[in-house]
C-alpha cells in the first residue's frame, strides 16, 4: 500500500497553529489561520480519502469540523499581556453535532468560529466549503480549554 504524500509532511512537519498533529499531517489539511477566536483550514480531497460514492468521507469532514473549532478555541486564548498562548494551551471535545447538506468535493476549506468564550468552556461553530462556496457540512460543538 502506497501512503499518501503531501509537500508539508515530506518537507518539513506542518505546525497546526502551535502544534503537531500526525493525522492531519497524514490527510494532507494545511492550516491557513487560527486568531481572535476563528480558525480556516483547508484540503485537497484524494481518492483515498473518498467514500463508495466519490466523494469526501464523512469521517473526514467530521474531523475537519472538530480541528478547526478547536483551533478556533485555542486562539480564543491569551495570557495577561495579551499574547496568544495557543501552544501552552489545548481544547477537548466534549460534544460535536454535525450536519451534512450536501456532497464534499474537490479542494474543501473549513472554517471555525467561537460563538462564546468562557473561563474554560467554549462553545464553537464551523462549515465546510466547497469550490463553488456553498456550505456543504456544518458543526456546532462544545470544548473544555485546558491551559
Amino acid at each position: 500500500m502506497n501512503l499518501p504524500t503531501n509537500q508539508t509532511s515530506q518537507q518539513v512537519p506542518a505546525d497546526y497553529f502551535g502544534i503537531r498533529i500526525p493525522f492531519l499531517e497524514f490527510l494532507g489539511v494545511v492550516p491557513e489561520y487560527a486568531k481572535n477566536g476563528r480558525s480556516r483550514m483547508r484540503i485537497d480531497l484524494r481518492p483515498e480519502l473518498e467514500n463508495s460514492f466519490h466523494v469526501a468521507h464523512g469521517g473526514l469532514l467530521m474531523t475537519l469540523l472538530d480541528v478547526a473549532m478547536a483551533a478556533a478555541a485555542r486562539s480564543s486564548l491569551s495570557d495577561p499581556s495579551g499574547e496568544a498562548v495557543m501552544h501552552h494551551s489545548g481544547a477537548i471535545t466534549i460534544d460535536m453535532t454535525v450536519s451534512f447538506m450536501r456532497p464534499s468535493s474537490g479542494t474543501i476549506v473549513v472554517e471555525g468560529s467561537v460563538l462564546k468564550s468562557g473561563k474554560s468552556i467554549n462553545y464553537c461553530e464551523a462549515v465546510i466549503l466547497n469550490e463553488a462556496g456553498e456550505v456543504t457540512a456544518k458543526s456546532s460543538g462544545t470544548f473544555m480549554l485546558r491551559r
